[in-house]
């Protein structure tokens, strides 16, 4: 029988494959048992544990059933998440970390609907289409938008954070999905700004040179009032705690509220697009 020596410190995929290893083996289970109390196929067991597939978050969940793991400070869910957010831009796995406790979040987003507003199935079009240019495999597929909507589950406490979106105008005109799809990201925008906690403004393509930012940008305020700040480029991210930078990009944010349009502004503005107006 051929045996795959398998060696933990060659990656972190590679130690979560030699430790679901080893607790199977502990346990004097076979990858056929392991994978009939897990609900996979022997070969997608073989894959995991000897680095050849990434574990997705409903394997790392269902690997803790099996092994009575849920919850633990040891859980393969936990690793899982340190796996995945080890393949996120340089800062990410940071800002998220602080933005499910902030008690205010201020977004700007260019061409797409912010992701913490995005519905699901919005957010599985984007997912998908980054499969077909194959960016990403259809499992990260999958924990992309998974991970989406945990980090729009935390924000769901009962204490809510007052969360501010400033949307470029291309976040709402650019087609994503088929009709059904944008339609219900529009109702989803209105319905956002109804709630008490949230403001929602469009930055107009009228404003040309006045936009202060090229680029999305994240400023949490935490409990403290400390303000923390977080943006992306397609291949780096950058997070930043140091007031001295944090304060002008806050004073900046604050000047694009100005040039946008109001809240009910924008919420007329997406309506006549819901109804199909130009």
């Amino acid at each position: 029988m051929n045996r795959k020596e398998l060696n933990p410190d060659a990656s972190p995929l590679a130690a979560y494959g030699a430790r679901l290893r080893s607790m199977r083996e502990a346990r004097g289970w076979t990858q056929e048992d392991l994978a009939e109390r897990m609900g996979y196929s022997s070969v997608h067991i073989s894959a995991i544990e000897t680095a050849r597939k990434s574990p997705t978050l409903r394997f790392s969940r269902s690997a803790d059933r099996a092994f009575g793991l849920e919850g633990g400070a040891d859980s393969f869910d936990r690793l899982g998440r340190e796996l995945r957010q080890g393949s996120l831009l340089e800062g990410f796995p940071e800002y998220v970390g602080y933005e499910g406790r902030a008690v205010e979040l201020r977004l700007y987003q260019i061409g797409i609907v912010p992701g913490l507003i995005q519905t699901r199935q919005y957010a599985q079009v984007l997912a998908e289409s980054a499969m077909h240019r194959g960016a990403i495999s259809p499992e990260q597929a999958v924990e992309r938008v998974d991970f989406l909507m945990e980090r729009q589950a935390a924000l769901e406490r009962e204490r809510p954070p007052m969360v501010m979106v400033v949307m470029d105008e291309s976040c709402i005109r650019r087609r994503v999905g088929g009709d059904e799809v944008m339609e219900a990201q529009l109702d989803r925008l209105i319905e956002f700004a109804e709630l008490p906690n949230t403001m929602l403004q469009v930055a107009p393509f009228t404003i040309g040179e006045r936009r202060p930012f090229d680029l999305p940008v994240n400023l949490l305020t935490m409990s403290d009032r400390s303000v923390l700040y977080y943006a992306e480029s397609q291949a780096q991210g950058f997070f930043e705690r140091e007031s001295t930078s944090v304060m002008p990009v806050l004073t900046a944010y604050h000047q694009l509220q100005a040039e946008a349009l109001s809240q009910a502004e924008t919420v007329a503005m997406i309506s006549q697009l819901r109804k199909g107006t130009p």
